[in-house]
């Protein structure tokens, strides 16, 4: 069916982007988490960017504030950067529906899938293009000639031509890909190839996802990280953790009118106030009842219908366990037209299940409104957890598995994309060699309940293995060297 693109004049005029306003952080504030030698090599990368880089600016650009790891990297990277005295800046980008309907699609192609949506045709190209002109030039009224720019994912990636002729250097960051290039990813970048041709330097979470056509340009892998000091990472009292999963009803018992109060980033004291926008469950879990939880957007690639069905058909051994999918308010994720729709599939296949399977299964939306309520109702649920899922069929990264596992939680996830870089099998979590094999997801998730020694050591070394090489100092170094190299270039 041949897809309507719409003017891309029609949403926006010339003003400039919007910018996310991101308050300034010490980077000397993670010394205590990572000692004196990392902080002393995170002050000399920081300082020697600052020091090289003079009036010009650090620039992110992406499409969304919120609902998904990017943009809650971007935060914290941001005002790492800031507070390291060097001016940085993140804006975001403006679309409609359809622009992130053919930017969905390319997303699914990159990873090596087919998935349905507008072709990728000369009048989608043209499309793309305008927007990304539309977009670029309204950036430009806020960036200088010799700012660095980092344009993330497919959606920015038509900003890079309109941005190189405006004197700016340009580096392109793609988050996701995929390990076996293949028609679909071939796809893909024969599609994105004209915008990005004109790029400085380019950055992949993994090496394997280069493409051939890159092997001669400037290449940085850089994976992602997790901040320890964040909402959703910073040590919560198992309490307040406990009173959080309650009052998203995940959890039996609690007082009346029970409060879920938490330490906010300021050091006040907030409140988890808000309820889950949407919850399907016949009854809360018991209070002694183990908790498999898998966290993740409302994709079809993070397959929560198919953790669904795992649990559902693994009764033997996870026999008096609950399992609680958990997702975001579907209408707060803008970039992500799927997510509505992925819901709805898990909620139809949730009430077709026996009354037995669907009484201990639980289908939570979180409320977007207040980030940092959102991150640390996500950082309970994971706390609370007895075992933590991320059966995704594919992944860029996957920081989901790294929260978890800085929270000493044992995961049971899909030997896919990085999070092969994260886990080592039997030492740091549980690989499924086979994402689609969901008897094997049942067998693996069932007996880490069944034997909670076992469980025990591995949340410790995957404590140990997100301290020694996920946490935010090692990715704000790496992208200092990267942004020296073109400083001085």
């Amino acid at each position: 069916m041949a897809q309507l693109f719409l003017s891309p004049h029609a949403t926006a005029g010339e003003a400039p982007l919007p910018e996310v306003a991101v308050a300034p952080a010490d980077p000397s504030l993670l010394r205590d988490t990572i000692g004196p030698e990392r902080a002393a090599g995170l002050d000399a990368a920081v300082g020697g960017l600052r020091s090289v880089l003079g009036a010009r600016r650090v620039i992110d650009v992406n499409s969304t504030t919120a609902g998904g790891g990017v943009a809650e990297m971007l935060y914290r990277i941001v005002r790492y950067t800031r507070g390291a005295g060097v001016d940085a800046r993140w804006f975001t980008i403006e679309a409609d529906p359809t622009f992130f309907a053919l930017t969905k699609r390319l997303h699914h192609l990159l990873h090596g899938q087919d998935a349905p949506g507008p072709p990728l045709d000369t009048h989608a190209g043209a499309y793309y293009a305008a927007v990304g002109e539309r977009n670029a030039r309204a950036l430009l009224r806020s960036v200088r000639p010799g700012d660095l720019v980092t344009l993330h994912d497919p959606q920015t990636a038509g900003l890079a031509p309109a941005l190189r002729r405006g004197g700016v250097r340009v580096v392109w960051r793609s988050h996701i890909g995929s390990d076996a290039h293949n028609e679909f990813t071939d796809r893909a970048w024969a599609f994105l190839r004209p915008f990005l041709d004109s790029a400085d330097a380019f950055v992949f979470s993994r090496a394997q996802y280069v493409p051939g056509w890159l092997a001669e340009r400037q290449i940085a892998v850089i994976q992602p990280s997790i901040d320890p000091l964040s909402a959703k990472n910073r040590p919560l009292d198992d309490h307040a953790a406990a009173a959080i999963v309650r009052r998203m009803g995940l959890r039996a018992g609690g007082r009346a009118r029970e409060r879920a109060f938490y330490r906010r980033g300021d050091g006040t004291v907030g409140q988890v106030r808000r309820r889950p926008v949407c919850l399907y469950s016949v009854s809360p879990p018991p209070a002694e009842a183990p908790l498999v939880v898998q966290i993740s957007r409302w994709d079809p690639l993070k397959d929560m219908a198919g953790v669904m069905s795992s649990f559902a058909a693994g009764a033997a051994s996870l026999d008096g366990a609950h399992l609680a999918l958990v997702g975001p308010d579907v209408t707060g994720v803008s970039d992500d037209p799927e997510g509505g729709a992925v819901f709805a599939q898990c909620v139809d296949l949730w009430g077709r299940l026996p009354l037995r399977s669907r009484s201990r299964i639980h289908l939570v939306c979180l409320p977007m409104a207040d980030a940092e309520e959102n991150a640390v109702t996500v950082s309970a649920l994971q706390q609370q957890a007895t075992v933590v899922a991320q059966k995704s069929l594919a992944e860029g990264f996957g920081l989901t598995v790294t929260e978890a596992m800085w929270k000493s939680r044992p995961v049971v996830a899909s030997a896919v994309g990085g999070i092969r870089d994260q886990i080592q099998h039997g030492v740091h979590g549980i690989l499924l060699d086979d994402p689609h094999d969901r008897v094997a997801f049942a067998a693996h998730a069932g007996g880490l309940l069944q034997d909670p020694g076992r469980a025990a050591a591995l949340g410790a070394g995957a404590r140990r293995r997100a301290l020694e090489h996920f946490l935010d100092d090692r990715q704000l170094c790496q992208q200092s060297a990267l942004y020296q190299s073109l400083a001085v270039a």
